[in-house]
C-alpha cells in the first residue's frame, strides 16, 4: 500500500501538472467556450476514461514499446494528428447557425466523451510521461508494482478530473459574453480550428 503522504505529494505534483497549458486543458477550454461547461466535463470524463488505458500500458509494460519502438510511436501520432486535422475540419466548416440553441452542443453526450477518449489515447507522448512518472511514486518494497501503478493512474484521473472541470465552467463563463453575438461565434469556432490544427503539428513533429 502507498503511504498517505506520498500520495498527497502524488497528489498535489498531478494537480500541478494538470493546470500546466496543453493540449488536453487547451481543448477541453476551447470547447467549454463555444459549447459550455457540459461539452467541457464531458470531454474531460472522455480524457480521463482514456488515462485508464495509458496507466494499465504502464502497469502492464506496453507503454515501454511506444519508448523503444520508432515505428509504434511515429504511427500513433499520426493517427492522433489525423483525427485533431478532422476536428479542425469540423469546426472550420461551423457558422454561426451552428452553434445557436442550448449552449451549442455539437453532439450527444456519447460523443463527446468518446472524443476525449480517442485524442487521449491516440497522443503516445501520455503514454511515455506515464511511463516515466508514474514509477517514481511507486516502491516494490510496498508489494505489487501493477497495483500501486493502477492507484497511482486513479489519483491523477482525479486531479485531471477537478482541474479540468474548473476550467470548463471558467470557460464557459467567457463563453456565455460571446454566444449573443454571430460574428463572435463565428470568430471562436474559427480559433478553435486553429487550436486543433496547431496541437496537430505538435503531435506530429514530437519526438
Amino acid at each position: 500500500m502507498i503511504p498517505g503522504d506520498v500520495l498527497l505529494l502524488f497528489f498535489a505534483t498531478s494537480i500541478a501538472l494538470a493546470l500546466v497549458p496543453g493540449p488536453d486543458n487547451i481543448f477541453v477550454l476551447t470547447q467549454s467556450a463555444l459549447h459550455g461547461p457540459r461539452a467541457g466535463v464531458l470531454i474531460t470524463l472522455g480524457l480521463c476514461t482514456g488515462l485508464i488505458v495509458h496507466t494499465s500500458a504502464v502497469a502492464l509494460g506496453v507503454a515501454a514499446v511506444f519508448q523503444s519502438s520508432p515505428f509504434a510511436f511515429t504511427a500513433l501520432k499520426m493517427i492522433g494528428g489525423a483525427y485533431l486535422m478532422y476536428l479542425a475540419w469540423q469546426v472550420l466548416q461551423a457558422g454561426a447557425q451552428d452553434i445557436t440553441g442550448p449552449r451549442g452542443a455539437p453532439a450527444g453526450g456519447w460523443a463527446l466523451v468518446s472524443r476525449g477518449v480517442v485524442m487521449n489515447i491516440t497522443n503516445p507522448k501520455v503514454a511515455v510521461f506515464f511511463l516515466a512518472f508514474l514509477p517514481q511514486f511507486a516502491d516494490p518494497a510496498r508489494g505489487s508494482l501493477p497495483m500501486q501503478i493502477f492507484m497511482l493512474g486513479a489519483v491523477f484521473m482525479l486531479a485531471a478530473l477537478l482541474v479540468f472541470s474548473l476550467i470548463a465552467w471558467a470557460a464557459s463563463a467567457i463563453g456565455r459574453r460571446l454566444q449573443a453575438s454571430s460574428r463572435a461565434q463565428i470568430i471562436m469556432n474559427r480559433m478553435a480550428g486553429a487550436v486543433f490544427v496547431a496541437l496537430a503539428v505538435r503531435l506530429v513533429l514530437s519526438e
